[in-house]
């Protein structure tokens, strides 16, 4: 009992460090893609960190498999290196014997997955695609400030405005600036107005900037010839925000009951995805154990490489069968449980090769004494 807990610690307390080292990477990155997309004016700066919290279960449930394995290998590895598995082993402590003990936070670690995967992140990406949608239909009124120059939005306008009411639904003392190419050459227009609104076109729900009270000035730089217009509404069509920010497979955002029992391809793929990732914890469980197996002078990082692209391999292979399978290039039946029958006939290989090499060179012995 001493031991298994022992055993268990060193897994889990492992594995806590190095899934939130992988965390905080791959959040980082994807942060940053945000970042860019706020510092072009596409995504507000206070939702910033409210889908990233969203987005949390998503990432946890790819992490928490991966950085099991790797905390699988440094803790045995380290055991080896340091002969305790050697001291086990004489006190009667077989590899099945670890296997089983493996197993335990492997199922505990399989059920954690199993909630993300089925309920949390699907709540999650729902959230986190209701904000960006909203963001996509934004006013820049939003985030514009008086006395600033400032894109609207991903389009060649610039605008200006002295002063901004208290609701945010008008642009006073408003100037903007815009130039188009024609024939080869760079056509610049001004506008200033008294104040402008942003509208919804009614048919086509397409949004402008509508700008009351002014004049337009159109020209080429460098040239006297300029035309001067005076209005009193004039529209200027503002493009939707290209928000990089999105769920990748719009799967990910339906509930697991509506995916239960559902006739189409899609929802039977999705499903079987969000099955397989706790089924990924346990075979890759599995796998480690073997893989940990080393000596004091090759040291616990030995086998690390290796073992981490075979994992890569695995997670490829269900990505991609996932992929074709939507796509119809490849039978829902087996599906995804191909991939996991492979890699577990390949775990069962390599926990037994070594029983395997012991019975070939006892044969080889008998052999050898008979002749």
């Amino acid at each position: 009992m001493i031991i298994f807990r022992y055993l268990n610690r060193e897994i889990l307390v492992t594995t806590l460090a190095v899934t939130s080292v992988l965390l905080l990477i791959f959040m980082s990155g994807r942060f940053v893609k945000y970042l860019a997309d706020a510092a072009a004016g596409d995504l507000a700066v206070d939702v910033l960190f409210l889908i990233m919290g969203y987005r949390l279960p998503g990432f946890l449930e790819l992490i928490i498999p991966l950085g099991f394995f790797i905390a699988i290998l440094l803790a045995y590895g380290r055991l080896y290196t340091d002969s305790e598995m050697v001291v086990l082993s004489a006190c009667g402590i077989s590899q099945a014997q670890l296997i089983i003990v493996t197993m335990v936070p492997a199922l505990m670690l399989a059920l954690v997955v199993a909630a993300l995967s089925l309920w949390v992140s699907p709540t999650g990406a729902r959230a986190t695609e209701t904000i960006l949608a909203e963001q996509r239909t934004r006013s820049e009124f939003d985030t514009i400030q008086p006395g600033r120059f400032q894109a609207l939005g991903r389009s060649n306008s610039m605008a200006y405005a002295g002063e901004v009411s208290d609701d945010n639904t008008q642009l006073l003392n408003v100037f903007v600036a815009q130039g188009e190419r024609e024939a080869g050459s760079v056509r610049h227009s001004v506008l200033v107005a008294d104040y402008a609104e942003q509208a919804m076109h009614p048919e086509f729900e397409q949004r402008y900037l509508n700008l009351y009270n002014g004049r337009r000035y159109e020209g080429q730089p460098g040239s006297a010839d300029y035309e001067v217009t005076e209005f009193e509404t004039f529209g200027q069509y503002m493009a939707p925000p290209d928000i990089e920010a999105s769920i990748r497979n719009r799967s990910d955002i339906w509930p697991t009951s509506e995916l239960i029992g559902a006739a189409d391809l899609e929802r039977q793929t999705a499903l079987q995805w969000r099955l397989s990732l706790p089924v990924l914890v346990l075979v890759v469980a599995l796998m480690a154990v073997p893989l940990s197996r080393t000596d004091p002078r090759r040291g616990r990082y030995a086998k690390m490489l290796p073992a981490i692209i075979l994992f890569m391999v695995y997670l490829g292979l269900l990505i991609a069968l996932r992929g074709s399978i939507e796509g119809g290039k490849v039978p829902l039946t087996p599906g995804l449980w191909s991939v996991h029958i492979i890699f577990l006939v390949i775990a069962l290989l390599m926990v037994n090769w070594r029983k395997m090499g012991l019975a070939r060179q006892k044969r080889r012995m008998r052999r050898a004494d008979h002749a």
